[in-house]
């Protein structure tokens, strides 16, 4: 099978490159462009295509990739909102992705983004570089007796509950459905964890029916001073109201690793272009946020994981015993 891979740095060439040795059958070609509908016609050749989050998996492209002969997509990413799956169920395409890669990279993350901005090590970085060792603008809080309200308990979301818990925080918790396991959290309503707590960490795939969860009617339950982190879709959070509310000094803090519109952002050097859009010049403006460039994923262990089950959903498509639980259905 003949994969080509879109999006591909260095580091996933590296990873590939690395894994692919493993897997008889299996030849990698690499594309340094992002799939669209006119990159979609260099798959010629090409059994199967290699996308991320940022991939256009629209019904337009994957009628495309159809006439070319692809039989599989394989995500190299658990989410699979960019993927039209009612057109690939139409083509007779197979979509695959990597649920679990790293749990503990995202959720390390997300409590490094709570801790920088609470702390508001960012700030403090370039002041010292400046010789400047006043204190003015950086006060912080403990963390420890405050609660952190965690939306999405899958492996990501419990990971973070966990690192949570050993910061002393009391953990409060939303899922549709709870994880039993995770003795040491509180259940509740989406609207109780947003009123209580004073870290909010989103950690949940993006659906049509919590698009815009975070919004204006929703930030006005939210505590004074709270600390709101998302490292899991940018369409989770309006962020006009995200801003409007930062504005209103309701946040103590924000970070993110995601954010609407980042898509022609994400792993691109853009910083001798104009953006199209002003969103993420207005998000950087503010002293109390922090964004990163969806890097929460970006670890050794994690860039090997998924590069290690995106081959295996490969050869397990190519052998006829397809891995049923990284299927898209």
């Amino acid at each position: 099978m003949k994969i080509l891979i879109y999006d591909a740095k260095s580091y996933d060439i590296e990873s590939f490159n690395k894994e692919v040795k493993n897997h008889k059958g299996i030849e990698l070609d690499y594309i340094e462009s992002d799939l669209d509908i006119r990159t979609a016609s260099l798959v010629d050749g090409h059994e199967a295509v290699c996308g991320f989050v940022s991939s256009d998996f629209s019904a337009e492209v994957i009628a495309k990739l159809a006439k070319k002969g692809v039989k599989v997509i394989l995500l190299r990413c658990a989410g699979f909102n960019n993927v039209d799956m009612e057109a690939a169920k139409a083509h007779n395409i197979s979509v695959f992705r990597v649920p679990g890669y790293s749990p503990e990279a995202v959720a390390e993350h997300a409590m490094a983004l709570a801790l920088a901005v609470n702390r508001r090590i960012h700030k403090a970085y370039i002041k010292v570089r400046e010789n400047d060792f006043s204190l003015g603008g950086l006060k912080g809080r403990n963390l420890h007796g405050k609660v952190a309200g965690i939306i999405g308990t899958g492996k990501i979301g419990a990971a973070m509950a966990r690192i949570c818990a050993g910061f002393g925080m009391r953990v409060i918790a939303y899922d549709k459905f709870p994880n039993k396991d995770l003795k040491f959290i509180e259940y509740m309503s989406l609207h109780d964890v947003l009123a209580q707590a004073d870290l909010i960490s989103i950690h949940c795939p993006l659906t049509d029916e919590n698009y815009h969860m975070i919004n204006k009617k929703t930030i006005s339950t939210m505590k004074d001073g709270v600390i709101l982190v998302n490292t899991s879709r940018g369409e989770l959070v309006d962020t006009d109201d995200l801003i409007q509310g930062i504005r209103a000094h309701k946040f103590h803090g924000v970070g993110l690793d995601v954010y609407e519109e980042e898509r022609n952002n994400v792993f691109e050097n853009r910083s001798h272009e104009i953006l199209e859009t002003s969103i993420t010049s207005r998000l950087v403006s503010f002293p109390n946020v922090i964004v990163t460039s969806h890097q929460a994923f970006f670890t050794e262990e994690a860039l090997s994981a998924i590069s290690e089950t995106t081959l295996k959903n490969a050869t397990g498509f190519m052998n006829g015993k397809p891995l049923e639980f990284n299927q898209v259905k």
